[in-house]
Formats: C-alpha cells, structure tokens, sequence
C-alpha cells in the first residue's frame, strides 16, 4: 500500500497467474479507480471496501480500466460491473475483443479527471494492439506507472516471437515511457513484483538484442 499525499493506492494478487489488482482512492474526495477486475470479485469488492477507510469521504467507484483485453485480466470484469454498476476503459484498440461494453475508449494521451487526482492514459502497441498504461503523477514524489502486462522487471510483455509486434512494444516504451518519464517512475505490473524505471533502463539495449 502506498500512501500518498493525495492518493492511496492498494493493490491485491488474484488467481493462479499471480494477477495484480490496483485501487486508487482519493483521500479527499473518496473518488475511486479500480484497475484489471481480473479474477475474484469477492476479493475486488474487498479491496474497494478496504479503501474506504483511506478517505473521509463517502469512497465511491468512479471507473474500472482495463489495461488490455487478454482473458486472465477480465475474468471478474462482468461480475463487479454488474454488482457495482461502475463506468468502464479501455484502449479504444482493445474494446472489442472485451465482452462487457467500454463506456470510454481510451486513446494515447487522454488525461482522465477525477476529484482529487488525474490518470494520463499511455498507448502501448504490441503484447495487444489497444494495451494502455496508466500514470499518475505524484505532487510530492515519483510517479506511479500501471503497466499491465507491457512492461515487467527484466522485459517486456510477451509478443508471441511476432518480430513486428516485438518491434512496435519495444519503440513505445522506449518513447512513451523511457523517454518520457523520470528514472524514478515506481513501475506497477500485471503480475509479480514491481520496479522503477532505473532498474530497468540498462537493460534497454540488451532486450533489443534478444527481442523479446
């Protein structure tokens, strides 16, 4: 858990693939983000009950993003929607291939407003054509990044041996994200463990070579 000047964020892992659930609460307003319901709604709904208590305000649920449209990152999306009645995103590639309806479609730079904190929404095209980071910028320290499954401790997302889809994740981090953001970015992946944009930039040209 990170709490933040404006911000709480909590995150739990859900199902056998290790996967990472993010809620952003506004401590201000009680705004809430969810990111990836990928499996387990009972313990999503836990996670977005325990983040009542970071606010003194009445919590509520203002949206749930989906950072990409692979199968183990939805699997609890109809479920919370339906119990929940929250607003959904995606990356506007992506909607398509999710069965619960996007209400907005993301797009690469789109700046989401919530009352108390803002989420710029990042285009990564490759490990799915509409995967969508997530970045909040933190007033009194690093930066937050939710990655989804495109970028990870070590590497990159999995792009099948597609040498162009290799091609096409490997320029947009480096452009979008790399070259974009400070060093000390916290990056929030969509399994295991996290990382800063430091520990990996070294690794940048060895990942090239390999490609993948």
């Amino acid at each position: 858990m990170y709490d933040l000047q404006d911000i709480t964020i909590r995150s739990i892992s859900v199902s056998e693939m290790d996967n990472n659930v993010y809620l952003l609460t506004s401590r201000s307003s009680g705004a809430q983000v969810l990111i990836d319901a990928a499996d387990d709604a009972e313990a999503i709904l836990g996670l977005v009950a325990e983040g009542a208590s970071d606010t003194t305000a009445t919590a509520h649920l203002a949206l749930l993003v989906t950072t990409h449209s692979h199968w183990d990152h939805v699997r609890a999306l109809a479920d919370v929607v339906g119990r929940t009645g929250v607003r959904t995103a995606a990356g506007a590639d992506d909607a398509a291939d999710i069965d619960v309806p996007t209400d907005v479609p993301l797009r690469h730079g789109d700046v989401g407003s919530f009352d108390g904190f803002e989420l710029e929404a990042i285009h990564l095209r490759g490990h799915t054509p509409g995967s969508t980071a997530l970045l909040y910028r933190d007033p009194a320290g690093p930066a937050h990044l939710f990655t989804g499954d495109s970028l990870f401790p070590g590497g990159l997302g999995n792009t099948q041996g597609d040498a162009g889809r290799f091609r096409s994740l490997y320029a947009d981090v480096v452009e979008r994200i790399f070259n974009y953001l400070p060093d000390d970015t916290l990056v929030h992946p969509g399994h295991g463990k996290g990382t800063t944009l430091v520990a990996e930039r070294g690794s940048l040209e060895e990942w090239a070579g390999r490609g993948w």
